[in-house]
């Protein structure tokens, strides 16, 4: 996998004016500067002579240099893309080039602007990696995207040949060869191919998604009729079932998780390139895009197989070395360039940043090995402390943000759309707004319903009703006896004496019996609810934690105890005082592991609520110069797009931000670092 590339960005956006004619605005940044530089602010209008584009349809190299000398016919606009250029190449980047249309000029959606010619020696300006382009369409939909490790990716292949396409004079489709072409191009990405064994339905192709699908690869006939976009897949006999765009969005709409790109081998999927510019956006591809698919590649026209075979395997092989959708994009168009409809395959992506994916490690770090011997070697010392994230048991118990996205759509968040996805200014909300107990029982209502509803077949029917940590326990086995790599079953194994938690449950607990360890429970009792609960110590006065007596101690509470949970704002805030102003709150063996020990700290995005409180409770006690002395990891879960657009930079950033504590930024997932974890581990 090649190393990250940093890219100069520049966003050209297109706004209607009077008279025919449309304004330009320009914005341009380089990656070492969060300066937006203004290169044009809707000064210049420019005129497009569709007429004589229209006569030029079918001579691609004519139609791009009138498009060409349409859009730079105007000195500022010449003078601000060479300015743009020249600053791309004096820092050897390539220029990454947004296409934005605003409301009003639906038309200019009609243009070939992949076809565009460089203005200064008339070589097509798009076939290179020099300038990467995509077009730039908006969504409603407010989820962000967040960004996998390659080697988490899942990939579904649709590829649908009916029996009776002669019916409606269209060729068969070479299944075995489309197959083969996608798991070349998709090599070392999880792959699963509909249309050889299960015909290419719609039902099929829905189950397959909800399994779990980042790259989505149709392969099939298309065209759009009246202004609506069909796709030619199959029936259950294998006949041709003309499904709406409509409907496959709509099955898309209804999944947890949508798939980051679209690839769409599907002739008329980006438009006919002719009518009005409102038939344009009613094809399948910008449908997709303002659906909220992140990335959605698709072909404007009726475009050969011959061109599709020669073009897919070039994008996926590029897409394959660094995750760059737009760069991949840019060579598969150079590789078609002698094609007569080399221009056809068009590309609608709102990733920022262009990327599908991310390379895990620690930052800075090209070989991966810097801090992993420090860390074993004080693990193997029992001088290592995890303090555990909510990120840790996602996969059994859900995503705190999409939690927070159900209620907010629920009970009506009336904030911003980027609050709806944050769970304590949710919760807060509804505890004003309902009552104070009300996010709290909502919460045990909802792991209960994910739980129940994801491993609810595989359970005894008397644990629906049975306690929710007894219910917690049951999955907790049954992952652990699943999966090898369980995170809480790998940290049960290790041979530490204190593990420290702003998890709510006992998947933890129960992995450390299994390990044939007794652990002992406690936690900070932050607010005066929960100051008679009983202590651990109450039982054990003497109890020292040790690796086969280890402690779990909740810093955020327990889920059996409703007012012990920190989740709302004020919660937070609550604790953070407490804890800062009375440091007896947290037993004395902890305190000590906090400043003694290398910190570990797994399963939180390092912007988020959780990690910052805990943070800074954790920097604001004496001995920071004991804690110097280690080396603490931070692993970072779920690189977002929108929330973090250059994950290098970011990396950066948290480096800068944590330097004084001596925290190493481990980039990537929990799973990503509990499996190199186990790995290095076992080979101690």
């Amino acid at each position: 996998m090649s190393s990250y590339t940093d890219y100069a960005d520049l966003e050209v956006g297109l706004y209607r004016c009077y008279d025919n004619s449309y304004a330009v605005e320009m914005r341009f940044s380089q990656p070492d500067s969060d300066a937006d530089i203004r290169l044009l602010r809707s000064g210049p209008l420019i005129r497009f002579d569709f007429a004589a584009l229209q006569e030029n349809i079918l001579n691609s190299e004519r139609y791009g240099q009138l498009l060409s000398e349409s859009f730079f016919a105007d000195p500022e606009v010449l003078s601000a893309f060479d300015k743009a250029c020249g600053n791309a190449q004096a820092l050897n980047i390539p220029l990454r080039m947004r296409l934005f249309i605003w409301t009003g000029a639906s038309e200019l959606h009609l243009l070939r602007w992949e076809s565009l010619r460089d203005p200064r020696d008339k070589t097509p300006l798009l076939t290179g990696e020099k300038v990467l382009f995509s077009r730039y369409l908006s969504s409603l939909d407010c989820r962000p995207v967040r960004l996998l490790a390659a080697a988490d990716l899942n990939a579904s292949v649709v590829i649908a040949n009916p029996a009776n396409l002669s019916d409606y004079s269209l060729a068969c489709i070479d299944v075995k060869a489309e197959s083969e072409r996608a798991e070349a191009g998709l090599v070392r990405i999880r792959l699963s191919v509909l249309g050889k064994e299960k015909k290419a339905t719609l039902n099929n192709m829905t189950a397959g998604l909800r399994e779990g699908c980042d790259i989505l690869y149709i392969v099939c006939h298309g065209a759009l009729v009246k202004g609506e976009p069909q796709l030619f897949l199959e029936d259950d006999s294998g006949r041709v079932a003309r499904t709406p765009g409509s409907e496959l969005i709509a099955r898309l709409n209804e999944l947890q998780k949508i798939p980051r790109l679209v690839v769409l081998a599907s002739c008329q999927s980006a438009g006919t390139g002719t009518g009005n510019g409102d038939a344009a956006l009613a094809a399948l591809g910008p449908r997709l895009s303002e659906a909220g698919i992140p990335a959605v590649l698709a072909m404007q026209g009726n475009v050969t197989m011959e061109t599709v075979a020669k073009f897919m395997p070039v994008f996926f092989e590029e897409l394959h070395r660094d995750g760059q959708i737009d760069r991949a994009m840019a060579v598969a168009r150079g590789a078609v360039r002698d094609r007569p409809d080399w221009w056809m395959p068009v590309l609608f992506m709102r990733l920022k940043s262009g990327r599908l994916w991310y390379t895990p490690g620690f930052a800075g770090d090209q070989q991966g090995m810097e801090k992993w011997p420090a860390l074993i070697n004080n693990i193997r010392q029992s001088r290592c402390t995890p303090i555990l994230g909510p990120g840790l048991s996602e996969s059994l118990l859900g995503s705190r943000r999409e939690i927070a996205r159900r209620w907010a759509e629920s009970y009506h968040f009336p904030m911003a759309p980027h609050h709806k996805e944050d769970l304590p200014q949710v919760a807060q909300y509804l505890a004003v707004n309902q009552e104070y107990f009300f996010p709290r029982d909502k919460f045990q209502e909802y792991l209960r319903q994910e739980l129940l509803r994801h491993y609810g077949k595989a359970l005894p029917d008397e644990l629906d009703k049975a306690p929710l940590e007894e219910l917690m326990k049951a999955v907790g086995n049954l992952r652990r006896e699943s999966d090898p790599d369980d995170p809480h079953r790998i940290l049960a194994e290790l041979p530490l004496p204190i593990y420290i938690t702003s998890d709510y449950g006992n998947l933890l607990d129960t992995a450390l019996t299994a390990a044939g360890k007794s652990p002992r429970t406690d936690m900070c009792r932050w607010n005066t609810e929960i100051e008679g609960i009983p202590s651990v110590y109450d039982d054990e006065p003497d109890y020292q934690p040790d690796n086969k007596n280890p402690l779990v101690y909740h810093l955020f509470g327990r889920i059996r105890e409703p007012e012990s949970l920190v989740l709302t704002e004020d919660d937070y805030f609550d604790y953070l005082i407490g804890v800062t102003g009375n440091k007896e709150l947290i037993p004395g063996v902890v305190r000590r592991k906090l400043v003694d020990t290398a910190l570990l700290f797994i399963g939180f995005r390092l912007d988020d609520w959780d990690f910052r409180v805990l943070f800074r409770s954790i920097m604001s006690r004496e001995g920071g110069r004991r804690r110097k002395k280690y080396a603490h990891v931070g692993v970072q879960v779920d690189p977002e797009q929108g929330s973090i657009l250059n994950p290098e930079r970011a990396r950066q950033y948290l480096e800068k931000y944590f330097e004084e504590a001596s925290v190493s930024i481990f980039w990537g997932s929990a799973e990503d670092f509990i499996r190199e974890l186990k790995k290095r581990w076992e080979k101690q």
